[in-house]
C-alpha cells in the first residue's frame, strides 16, 4: 500500500475533479435509496387505499428522483474519467522520462519486457482502479450502509435476516479480495514474459527467417503465452466463485424474507409493501457489497502494479550529474588514465589499464579483434558507462564533473548499430541538432554520402523511414546515422564501425569530408578495417581489452606484431592494401 500512497501525488493536479465525482455519486445513490421506500408507500398507502392522486404524486416524485440520479451518475462518470485518465497519463509520462535516463545496467535489471508492461498494462491497471474507486467505491459502501440503516428504521421486523446474510457476504468478499492480489501479481509476471518474447522476436525477425527458426520461436511464444493463459484462467476461475456464492446467500435471504414476511403479514405486524421494499434493499446490499468487492479486487490487482511502477520511478540512474557540474564549453581534448571497465562486475574486465591522450583536432583510430573492447572505449566518452577504475578526462577535467547535457551536446556519436526512428529522413538527421538549417542538413547528407540515395526518393529528405528502417539497406542506415552525427558539428566526433556496410569509394569520400569539415574536432574512428583508420594521427591496437600497440600506420606496420597480423589479413587483389 505504501506504493499506492506514493502515487497519490499524481492525483493532486486533478483534486477538484476527484472531489466532484464522489459528490455526484452520493447524489445518485441517495436517489436510488429513496426508490424502494417510495414504492412501499405507493403499495401500502396508495394502492391499498385506492388513492389514485397519491399514487400519481408518488410516481412523479419517483421519476424526478430517477432523473436527478441520472444526472448525478453522468456527472460522476465524466469527472471520474477525467481524473483517472489524466492521472494515468502523467504516470506514463514520468515512467517514460525515467526510463530514458536509465543506463544499460538499469535496463538490464528490469528487462525491456517488464518496462513495456510497466508503461502499458501496469499503468492501465492503476487507471481502472482509480476510475472504479471514484465511480463505484463511493456507490458500494454508501448503498450498503444506507440500505441497512433504512431497513433498520423502516423494516425492523425483518432486520435479523441481515444479521445472517451480511457477515457471510463480508467474509467471502474479504477472503477473495485478499486472494486476488496474489493471483494477479502472477498474471502480471506472465505478461512480462509475453512482452519480452514479443520484443525479442520482432527485433530479431530477420535472423529468425534467415535460420528458418520460425517454428522454434512460435513454440517458445506458445509456452509463455500458455503460462499467461493458465494464470489468467486460474485467477478468473477462483475470483469467479464470488458472484454465484453471494447470489446464493442473497437468495437464501430473500427466501427467509418471504417466509418471515408471510408470517408477519398474517399476524398484521407488517404490510406487503414492506416485504417488497426489504427485498429491494437486500438486493441493494448485495449490489453494494459486490461493487465494493470488485473495487477492492481491482485495487488488490493494482497494488502489485503500483509496486512495480514505483520501483521503476525510484530507480536511480547509475549515470547522473554531480552537484554543481561543469557547464562550460568543451574544446575536445580527451585523456584516458589507467581506465578499466567490466560490464559484469563479477567477470574479467573488458578494458584493462587503458591510457592515451587525444588533442583537439586529432584523429584516433581504434582497431582490434572482435571483443577486444573497441566500442567500449568510445562509449565511455559520452558516459554511456562509467569506468570502474582510472579516470577519463575531457579538457583536463574528470568526465564525471561535466553536466551530462553539456557533455553529450559536444559529442557527435554514430554507434555500431545504426538506429533510426520511424520519422522522415530530415527528422532523423536533425535528431542530432533540431535547429539545423536545410543547407546544414544537405551538407551533412553530402558528407556522409547519403545525399546520393536520398535525392533518388520522390520526396527526398521528407522520405518516411519505417519502424526499424526496414525500407533502407544497411549501408543507407549507416550513412544516415553518420549524417546525424555530422550535423552536430561536435567538438568530439565518434564513429563506431559506421562504414562496415559502406563501399570503399563512398568510404574514401566520407573520410575526405571528415578531413575537410571537422579539422577542429577530436575524431575517434573505430573499425575492423585498416582502410578506415590508416590515416589517423594515432592508432590504438587493442587485444583482449589492452592496448598492445600505439602509433601511426607506418610506425605500427614496422614494429607492432598484432597490427602486422591484421594488415596481413586485409591484403587485396594485387598484393596492396585497400586504400
Amino acid at each position: 500500500m505504501q506504493s499506492v500512497f506514493k502515487l497519490t501525488k499524481y492525483i493532486k493536479p486533478y483534486l477538484l475533479f476527484a472531489i466532484i465525482a464522489p459528490i455526484m455519486m452520493v447524489i445518485e445513490v441517495s436517489m436510488d435509496l429513496i426508490q424502494p421506500t417510495i414504492m412501499q408507500h405507493i403499495i401500502d398507502n396508495g394502492i391499498a387505499d385506492n388513492d389514485k392522486p397519491y399514487v400519481i404524486k408518488m410516481f412523479i416524485f419517483m421519476v424526478l428522483c430517477a432523473v436527478v440520479g441520472l444526472l448525478g451518475g453522468v456527472g460522476c462518470g465524466i469527472y471520474a474519467s477525467k481524473t483517472a485518465i489524466n492521472f494515468a497519463t502523467d504516470i506514463r509520462q514520468d515512467l517514460y522520462e525515467t526510463i530514458t535516463y536509465f543506463s544499460n545496467s538499469n535496463k538490464d535489471r528490469f528487462t525491456l519486457g517488464k518496462l513495456i508492461t510497466n508503461i502499458t498494462s501496469d499503468v492501465e491497471m492503476l487507471q481502472r482502479a482509480l476510475l472504479m474507486l471514484l465511480k463505484v467505491f463511493v456507490r458500494g459502501p454508501l448503498t450498503f450502509i444506507g440500505a441497512i440503516v433504512i431497513v433498520f428504521i423502516t423494516a425492523r421486523e425483518l432486520f435479523p435476516i441481515l444479521l445472517f446474510v451480511v457477515p457471510i457476504l463480508a467474509l467471502a468478499i474479504f477472503f477473495f479480495t485478499k486472494l486476488s492480489g496474489k493471483l494477479f501479481l502472477k498474471v502480471q509476471e506472465a505478461v512480462d514474459g509475453v512482452n519480452t518474447k514479443v520484443q525479442e522476436n520482432l527485433a530479431g525477425i530477420r535472423v529468425i527467417k534467415a535460420y528458418n527458426r520460425k517454428k522454434h520461436q512460435i513454440d517458445q511464444f506458445t509456452t509463455v503465452n500458455g503460462t499467461l493463459m493458465k494464470r489468467n484462467i486460474h485467477a478468473d476461475q477462483i475470483i469467479g466463485i464470488l458472484m454465484p456464492l453471494t447470489a446464493f446467500v442473497v437468495n437464501i435471504g430473500i427466501i427467509l424474507a418471504l417466509w418471515l414476511g408471510a408470517i408477519k403479514v398474517e399476524n398484521d405486524t407488517i404490510e406487503v409493501g414492506m416485504i417488497l421494499a426489504f427485498i429491494n434493499y437486500l438486493m441493494m446490499i448485495m449490489g453494494g457489497l459486490m461493487s465494493s468487492s470488485n473495487v477492492l479486487m481491482q485495487i488488490a490487482r493494482a497494488i502489485p502494479s503500483a509496486n512495480r511502477i514505483v520501483e521503476v520511478l525510484e530507480e536511480k540512474p547509475e549515470i547522473h550529474n554531480i552537484s554543481n557540474p561543469i557547464i562550460s564549453s568543451i574544446k575536445g581534448e580527451v585523456t584516458f588514465e589507467n581506465v578499466s571497465f567490466a560490464y559484469n562486475k563479477n567477470n574479467e574486465p573488458v578494458l584493462k589499464n587503458i591510457s592515451f591522450r587525444a588533442k583537439p583536432g586529432d584523429t584516433i583510430g581504434i582497431i582490434g579483434m572482435t571483443g577486444s573492447g573497441k566500442s567500449t572505449i568510445v562509449q565511455l566518452i559520452p558516459r554511456l558507462f562509467d569506468a570502474d577504475q582510472g579516470v577519463v578526462r575531457i579538457d583536463g577535467k574528470p568526465i564525471a564533473e561535466y553536466d551530462l547535457s553539456t557533455l553529450r551536446k559536444a559529442i557527435g556519436f554514430a554507434p555500431q548499430k545504426a538506429t533510426l526512428f520511424s520519422k522522415t529522413i530530415e527528422e532523423n538527421v536533425k535528431y542530432g541538432r533540431d535547429e539545423a538549417t536545410l543547407e546544414e542538413l544537405i551538407e551533412a547528407l553530402e558528407s556522409s554520402c547519403a545525399l546520393e540515395f536520398v535525392e533518388k526518393f520522390d520526396d527526398k529528405e521528407q522520405h518516411f523511414i519505417t519502424q526499424g528502417a526496414t525500407n533502407l539497406s544497411g549501408g543507407q542506415k549507416q550513412r544516415l546515422a553518420m549524417a546525424r552525427a555530422f550535423i552536430r558539428k561536435p567538438a568530439i566526433l565518434i564513429l563506431d564501425d559506421t562504414t562496415s556496410a559502406v563501399d570503399s569509394i563512398s568510404e574514401k569520400r566520407i573520410q575526405q569530408a571528415i578531413a575537410n569539415h571537422f579539422k577542429e574536432s577530436t575524431k575517434f574512428i573505430v573499425s575492423s578495417k585498416i582502410s578506415s583508420i590508416r590515416h589517423a594521427d594515432t592508432i590504438l591496437v587493442l587485444d583482449d581489452g589492452c592496448i598492445v600497440g600505439k602509433g601511426t600506420h607506418e610506425q605500427l606496420i614496422a614494429t607492432n606484431e598484432a597490427y602486422q597480423e591484421i594488415v596481413s589479413t586485409q591484403v587485396v587483389r594485387g598484393g596492396t592494401l585497400n586504400e
